[in-house]
């Protein structure tokens, strides 16, 4: 704790470097004033009285001193300090705005001073009684900004700075949603902090903007935590975190908020230089370099900064240190402990992705070797993928289909709890999160595969299943009510393997391959809720076919399939209902999955090939060609599943 006495030399550990508003020397000042200085939010400080300068005057006396006078500074816009003293008689106001709580045998009472002018107040009554004094001023001078040498480097304030419970830090933006910072800085103990909201209100500043933090989410084998900004910051550029540790003997650049020798509470970042000493798998030792200072309260959370590939990167995270030299403390070790980040790149990553916005474009989405899902943008106006292969949160998929309506992307899929669930992605907003469709937890007994298809400008989307029984089960649901159809629907005895759908002519329709490998469809209107055909081959259907996939361009549904042998295409035209007698192999490929969408009269199909890798060719309408294999950036493999929609 600043303003402690020494450590004994039996204490290994060195205390969080946080800031907890207790007042600097307290003891000193004790020892000189007979006044015990609690906290305060460093805007209202001790002052010498033979100054003239305008200060706040307290008067008190003790049975063996007589009256004394202790003196205060307002030194910013606001301030708040408490202290205890001997019996408190007056009070004299300076040109601030200044109210004083006086808290004396056990008595409160509150009182505005006089600007300039002495206020009598009580005594307590009590042998040797003291008067806890807090003083709270207003309209002080303008504090100036919150700045650093390094502007993704902020201070972070958690509750009332001076009162129980307020603590300061400092934190570095990794992201325009996150800023990554030691979890002490929220609890004593960083291994118990809860993930979540904040305890009390807590916020950082960064690049001139202060906004609050709305979620913790700690690591728990180490002090650190990533706070979930409530808005994004986009003024400031993001830092990365370094890929390899600090090499012992190493200087580091560690700029910080907290104390430094001479002040509490500076508006400007200070940066001490450090080198490494012993690192563990979980930390990094150091000490300062000849000529700098120690890690300070205040301090903790702040980057331990080293330059890699040409950009300056974050090593580690403050955690704890000794403090000799900082402000009010006495005593004389500096050596600190940080926390590495080096290895977490991946926590990070999936952290940020999580709050990431989704973008106008094509989304091709998949389900990786981990069962997560995983997003990258095509934008076709440009021919250019946006985006790699973002993770989407850490939920475990088993399929996946998704469709867009206007400037949504609506994303279905089977979980590992063989359950149903959708999210939504809105242009300019994030991914929200999983909800299970309602009755999905008894429909089919378990959902195997997953299709939807958009009932044009309806605002409906008829999704189906395949259960574990191999049938088909179905519902709707309803974006205008925001409601989906209680129950769903059992569409025949069947045992299929996989599942493709596609909205035209008025109905929806599905194509199926079932156990003999050979592909079927039929048609199902909702709007009278019924299936008007029994299950119908396809013309020169292939056997093998592991994957299906269809995409609607002007009056003809194109179908993809993934056959035994290669990548085979077909067409049917909804005006004369016919269809191709016999399907087209598209090239000597051996596809696993493929998904197929489009946009501008374009085919968008996205497969999945023997190599467990994402490629993507296009059947454009317009020139009449096929375009050749390309891999999508991103280098996604052991890929499982894929799904594309295009928004609006």
């Amino acid at each position: 704790m600043a303003g402690s006495m020494p450590a004994s030399a039996a204490e290994a550990t060195p205390p969080l470097a946080v800031e907890n508003f207790s007042y600097p020397g307290a003891a000193q000042i004790l020892a000189q004033q007979h006044a015990i200085l609690k906290s305060g939010d460093g805007n209202i400080q001790l002052a010498d009285c033979t100054s003239t300068d305008n200060m706040l005057e307290v008067y008190s006396r003790t049975l063996d001193l007589g009256p004394t006078k202790i003196c205060f500074r307002v030194t910013g816009p606001g301030g708040y300090l408490a202290v205890e003293l001997p019996k408190v008689y007056s009070l004299k106001g300076d040109d601030h705005t200044v109210k004083a709580t006086l808290t004396t045998d056990g008595s409160v009472s509150s009182l505005d001073l006089r600007k300039n002018y002495h206020t009598p107040v009580g005594e307590g009554s009590a042998v040797g009684g003291v008067t806890l004094l807090e003083l709270s001023a207003a309209d002080g001078p303008a504090a100036p900004a919150i700045t650093s040498d390094y502007p993704a480097v902020g201070s972070v304030v958690i509750g009332q700075p001076g009162r129980a419970g307020g603590r300061a830090c400092t934190a570095t933006l990794v992201d325009r949603h996150w800023a990554l910072t030691s979890a002490g800085c929220f609890t004593d103990n960083p291994a118990t902090l809860p993930a979540g909201a904040p305890a009390s209100r807590s916020t950082v500043t960064i690049g001139g903007r202060t906004v609050d933090i709305a979620e913790l989410v700690p690591r728990t084998d180490r002090d650190l935590v990533m706070a979930r900004l409530a808005v994004p910051v986009d003024s400031v550029t993001p830092a990365a975190l370094a890929a390899t540790p600090p090499a012992t003997g190493e200087n580091v650049s560690v700029p910080g908020f907290g104390r430094t020798a001479t002040q509490w509470r500076p508006y400007t970042s200070h940066t001490a230089t450090h080198t490494t000493g012993a690192i563990t798998a979980t930390s990094i030792d150091s000490t300062p370099a000849p000529g700098s200072s120690a890690i300070c309260a205040g301090d903790a959370g702040s980057p331990l900064l080293r330059t890699g590939n040409g950009a300056v990167q974050i090593a580690g995270v403050a955690s704890r240190s000794w403090q000799g030299g900082c402000f009010g403390d006495t005593e004389t070790r500096t050596g600190a402990t940080s926390t590495r980040v080096d290895d977490l790149a991946g926590w990070v990553k999936d952290l940020r992705y999580r709050t990431s916005d989704v973008y106008a474009g094509t989304h091709v989405q998949i389900i990786g070797s981990d069962d997560k899902l995983y997003d990258s943008v095509a934008d076709y106006t440009t021919g250019l993928w946006t985006r790699g292969w973002t993770p989407t949160g850490d939920s475990r998929l088993l399929a996946v289909d998704s469709v867009a309506t206007g400037d949504t992307v609506h994303v279905y899929a089977v979980l590992t709890d063989y359950r149903v669930y959708s999210r939504d992605g809105k242009i300019g907003g994030r991914w929200g999160a999983w909800n299970e469709v309602p009755g999905s937890a008894v429909a089919a007994d378990g959902a195997q595969k997953i299709t939807a298809a958009v009932r044009g400008n309806t605002g409906l989307v008829d999704v189906e299943i395949i259960g574990s029984d191999g049938s088909l089960y179905g519902t709707t649901a309803d974006y205008n009510t925001g409601t989906w159809r209680p129950t769903w629907g059992k569409i025949g005895d069947n045992r299929l393997t996989a599942v493709t759908s596609a909205y035209f002519n008025n109905a929806t329709h599905v194509f199926a391959i079932n156990e003999d490998g050979k592909v079927y469809t039929r048609t199902g209107n909702y709007t009278t809720g019924s299936w008007g055909t029994d299950w119908i081959e396809l013309p020169g259907s292939r056997p093998g076919v592991t994957s299906i996939s269809a995409a609607v361009h002007g009056t003809t549904v194109d179908l993809s399939i993934a056959g035994a042998d290669t990548f085979y295409s077909t067409s049917g035209n909804f005006d004369t209902g016919l269809w191709d007698q016999q399907w087209t192999p598209m090239g000597d490929n051996h596809l696993t999955v493929l998904t197929s969408t489009t946009s501008d009269n374009v085919v968008h199909v996205y497969a999945v090939n023997e190599d467990k890798k994402v490629y993507t060719r296009d059947a454009n309408y317009n020139t009449g060609l096929w375009t050749a294999w390309k891999e999508i950036p991103g280098d996604a493999t052991g890929v499982k599943a894929i799904t594309a929609a295009s928004t609006g």
